[in-house]
């Protein structure tokens, strides 16, 4: 089924491992990996509220690494992953951070990715620890499943022209 859509691109089809956090094909779904691109806040300033509805990107600054970012402790980085995905209209998939990180206390939100969504996903990790957490860049960092329906949805997210359709870059929330 990923070849025939091309669901992902680039897509693994077997699980690598080899020294890094597993990406490619699972028994089920598909792990994916984080590239080097992040967002993260600016500084620290005591006044300010993240408020989901009044998100600004220059609240956030872009970070290019080498291997891996260090998420400072109690904080949050946007990242995205190296792969694109495009799902059809009769899947919806589910995404869950990998139980390597989150053994670390670093977790990644869990969320779906609706039928006939595309584009690059940006992911939110979170460091809940009370010591800077490292994240590997080219590294798997999160599961997804797919779930396969009876027959395709009636309104799908093109349809509604969802708001995340075909994004290209780490996107921040948005109303």
């Amino acid at each position: 089924m990923a070849f025939e859509y091309n669901m992902i691109d680039p897509f693994e089809p077997r699980q690598i491992r080899d020294g890094k956090i597993s990406f490619g094909t699972s028994s089920y779904g598909y792990d994916m990996r984080l590239s080097n691109e992040f967002m993260v806040m600016k500084g620290k300033n005591k006044d300010f509220v993240l408020d989901p509805k009044r998100t600004s990107d220059s609240l956030l600054e872009s970070i290019t690494v080498e291997d891996y970012i260090e998420i400072p402790p109690n904080s949050v980085a946007l990242g995205k992953t190296i792969e694109y995905f495009r799902i059809p209209r009769d899947i919806i998939t589910i995404a869950f951070g990998k139980s390597t990180y989150a053994r670390c206390g670093i977790f990644v939100n869990i969320t779906p990715f609706e039928p006939e969504w595309e584009g690059y996903i940006t992911l939110s990790i979170a460091n809940i620890t009370s010591v800077p957490g490292k994240v590997y860049a080219n590294e798997g960092i999160a599961q997804v499943l797919f779930l396969g329906t009876s027959e395709a949805c009636e309104i799908s997210y093109a349809d509604r022209r969802g708001k995340y359709q075909g994004q290209k870059n780490i996107t921040s929330a948005k109303i």
